[in-house]
C-alpha cells in the first residue's frame, strides 16, 4: 500500500508536536518496517526543509541539521515528483487549499492508495481515500 503523508504529519513527527506525535510515529514505524510505502512529494520536500530550518533557528549549522533530516526522510520515504500538470489540475479542482489540491493531483497521477492528513476536510472532494493519522494508525495495528 502506497500512502502519501501530508506535510503536517511529517512535521508533527520531526518536531514531536503533541497530541499528534504518537500516531505519526506509528505511521513512520510502519514505513520503516515496510508494512506500507510512505510517500512525500518533491514540493513537500521544500516545505519540510523550511520547517526543519525553522526548528533549529538560533542554533549553529542549521543547514547541516536540516539536510540530515532530509537525507533521513529520503531514505525512509519514496519521493514522488511534483509536476506541472499537478499544478494545472489543482487549479481546476474544487478545493479551498491549492497545496492540498496539488497533493490530491499527485496522488491520482501516482496511483497512491490513500492520503493521511490532520485536515481531512481539506480533502473532502478527493477521489483518493483520505484518513486522519489516529484512525490510520489504529488500522495499521489490526
Amino acid at each position: 500500500m502506497r500512502v502519501l503523508l501530508d506535510t503536517n504529519i511529517i512535521v508533527d513527527v520531526l518536531q514531536k508536536r503533541q497530541p499528534w506525535y504518537p500516531s505519526g510515529k506509528e505511521i513512520f514505524a510502519a514505513v520503516a518496517y515496510q508494512d506500507i510505502i510512505g510517500c512525500i512529494t518533491a514540493k513537500q520536500a521544500s516545505d519540510i526543509y523550511f520547517f526543519a530550518c525553522r526548528q533549529f533557528r538560533g542554533e549553529p549549522n542549521i543547514d547541516t541539521k536540516a539536510r540530515k533530516i532530509m537525507n533521513n526522510l529520503f531514505a525512509l520515504f519514496e519521493l514522488i515528483d511534483s509536476r506541472g500538470i499537478d499544478c494545472e489540475m489543482a487549479l481546476l479542482r474544487e478545493n479551498g487549499d491549492f497545496e492540498d489540491a496539488m497533493l490530491i493531483e499527485s496522488a491520482i497521477r501516482e496511483r497512491i492508495d490513500c492520503i493521511v492528513t490532520r485536515n481531512p476536510v481539506h480533502f473532502k472532494n478527493s477521489p483518493v481515500a483520505v484518513h486522519d493519522p489516529e484512525s490510520f494508525a489504529k488500522w495499521l495495528k489490526r
